[in-house]
């Protein structure tokens, strides 16, 4: 079965998957709010509705939800489709999973704490949207700054001479900031770019004998993401990141891809999914941008959802 057939099929079962009644009532929820927040906007003419959702696939979007609002959030990444039948495609792999709850304490700013299978990581995270477009471009873009913290309580990994590598907490935090800039260019196409800093505590002294190129605490990253519509009901979506790094570059002993994430997005009866595939199996940006091994052309690709539920407070 060639890798076209493979995603057809993890496609299709994915559309059923997310179909089911409790899932579409979440996500009913999750687009009531986020209309009722674009509403709220449209009063004061800005424009409404640059992305769907919060996040495009990895990439975080200025959208935000309405005040005094928690939402339960599972994200979820299967195993690489190159498993083949015995794997069921990746579905009988988790890579990744992350659990999370999100509260919104304005209409502008939300605040998350999740917990992620990859490196056991707890997180917490800041959003806040501080400038919106204007229908009559006098603003011609929005704006959202995002903050994470995340901490890794796993088991320490081992110096070669039998001694933890973590000897300090320190050790096990790290950070990303980011910088969200979207623009809805028309009712079918929004774009964005993300200047990104992820700054890691604790790195491993390592070189890349190719190039030189050392690992380093800081790693900076320009992230991309899109949004077309093509139809009334259906958009494809995709972002991608890429990560300034010589350590990383043509380095086979610490093999190193951009994450890359393609998807269709359909809105059905209100509410939206989306039917997801990327290399990466981190999903906080502390994960995918200085950890994603897996490249696209030799198909390691993952399929991905996320539901969530909504609670009003």
């Amino acid at each position: 079965m060639n890798l076209r057939k493979l995603l057809v099929c993890n496609g299709f079962a994915f559309v059923i998957f997310l179909a089911l009644p409790g899932m579409s009532l979440a996500q009913d929820d999750l687009m009531s709010m986020l209309e009722a927040a674009d509403s709220t906007e449209s009063e004061s003419e800005n424009t409404i509705a640059t992305f769907k959702t919060t996040r495009v696939i990895n990439a975080q979007t200025t959208e935000v939800l309405k005040a005094k609002s928690l939402i339960f959030n599972i994200n979820h990444r299967f195993g690489n489709v190159t498993t083949g039948g015995h794997g069921f495609f990746g579905f009988d792999e988790a890579s990744n999973i992350r659990f999370a709850f999100l509260y919104a304490l304005t209409d502008q700013w939300m605040i998350c704490i999740g917990r992620s299978k990859v490196n056991e990581d707890i997180d917490g995270n800041t959003k806040f949207k501080f400038m919106s477009q204007t229908m009559d471009n006098k603003t011609p873009i929005s704006m959202a700054w995002y903050s994470n913290i995340a901490f890794t309580p796993r088991i320490s990994p081992q110096n070669p001479d039998g001694s933890d590598r973590w000897t300090k907490a320190a050790h096990r935090f790290s950070y990303t900031h980011q910088l969200i800039i979207a623009r809805k260019f028309s009712s079918s196409f929004s774009f964005e770019i993300l200047p990104t800093l992820v700054h890691r505590n604790y790195v491993n002294d390592l070189t890349n004998e190719r190039n030189g190129g050392e690992e380093s605490n800081d790693l900076i990253a320009l992230g991309f993401a899109t949004r077309l519509k093509v139809t009334q009901r259906i958009a494809v979506v995709a972002d991608y990141f890429y990560t300034f790094s010589k350590f990383r570059r043509f380095n086979s002993d610490f093999p190193y891809n951009a994450p890359l994430g393609i998807g269709i997005e359909i809105e059905t009866g209100g509410h939206v999914f989306h039917i997801n595939f990327t290399n990466s199996s981190g999903i906080i940006e502390n994960q995918f941008i200085p950890n994603t091994p897996d490249a696209w052309n030799d198909g390691d690709i993952k399929l991905g959802f996320n539901i969530s539920r909504v609670f009003y407070l």
